[in-house]
């Protein structure tokens, strides 16, 4: 079949989006494998795929793919490339939209200069609704602002790395790293992605503190490997700080694709994520059956 796609990106993370709204469609894990392909396809971290609710209340709902065919439950770059792909494309002419995900709503504004805020709701860091395996060795308390953080500890290429466990409707475990560019993300961020701590595995994300308004971030992120830009794990690197009282509630997230900007004013305030949304090309690509 024939099929539609807009190539997209949300800092150098990016997406193949589908208008399954119009018409509807249904993808099998080999196709979006294919499509995510970038010798043989079009290329991508993930797959987003437009759809009418299924729940009152709400504008639109959108799916999420990773490149292993998998879907997940939230992408915050992905939100942000959603919204301006419906208002560019027609489908709605509001500036904030209500979206149905896996998980839950969630509220997505565009800005008058382009940019796009996405509420990205509250962090969850009771282990397990995460979900985090605490049948193991214990983690320790660490911070004092809005209630102190646990550090689990796991063990991982024979060396003990402590991380924050938090749920940004997907699961995260967050370190504190000395220097995210030498750090070896590439040999540890597998690890940690299929941690037995961690059933469903989870998006491994490597912070360093430049100041309390300010980090470097790099995720390894489950089923798609490193990505130069991951949304949720950026929510979710700036709650693990606050918590242990090492950030502001303000916070500028450095990425290899670009920079976000993350707010939270902790306890269940939901954090607000602002960033760039681009359109690289539209085009048709033929799909085996």
């Amino acid at each position: 079949m024939k099929l539609k796609f807009t190539k997209m990106h949300g800092a150098g993370n990016d997406f193949v989006v589908l208008d399954g709204y119009t018409h509807p469609l249904t993808l099998n894990p080999a196709q979006v494998r294919a499509l995510a392909n970038r010798h043989f396809g079009v290329g991508a971290d993930q797959l987003l795929l437009v759809e009418k609710p299924t729940v009152d209340g709400v504008d639109f709902r959108y799916r999420i793919f990773n490149c292993d065919g998998g879907e997940v439950e939230h992408c915050g770059n992905g939100a942000r490339c959603f919204v301006k792909f419906v208002r560019d494309t027609g489908l709605t002419d509001q500036r904030s939209v209500r979206v149905q995900v896996q998980k839950g709503v969630i509220t997505l504004t565009m800005q008058e200069n382009g940019e796009v805020v996405v509420d990205m709701g509250a962090p969850v860091f009771e282990p397990a609704r995460v979900p985090f395996d605490t049948n193991g060795p214990d983690g320790e308390l660490e911070g004092r602002r809005d209630g102190a953080d646990t550090l689990w500890p796991i063990d991982v290429n024979g060396a003990t790395r402590w991380v924050s466990v938090v749920s940004m409707g997907n699961p995260h475990a967050v370190q504190v790293v000395d220097d995210v560019e030498s750090f070896p993300v590439a040999a540890d961020g597998p690890v940690v992605e299929t941690h037995p701590r961690f059933p469903e595995r989870v998006n491994a994300g490597f912070m360093q503190v430049v100041s309390r308004n300010e980090i470097k971030l790099r995720v390894y992120e489950r089923g798609a490997g490193e990505t130069l830009a991951c949304g949720t794990g950026a929510c979710a690197a700036v709650a693990a700080g606050i918590r242990r009282g090492l950030l502001d509630s303000t916070v500028r997230v450095h990425t290899h694709g670009g920079m976000l900007t993350i707010t939270w004013r902790g306890g269940n305030e939901p954090l607000l994520m602002s960033g760039p949304a681009t359109t690289v090309f539209e085009g048709e690509i033929e799909l085996a059956d």
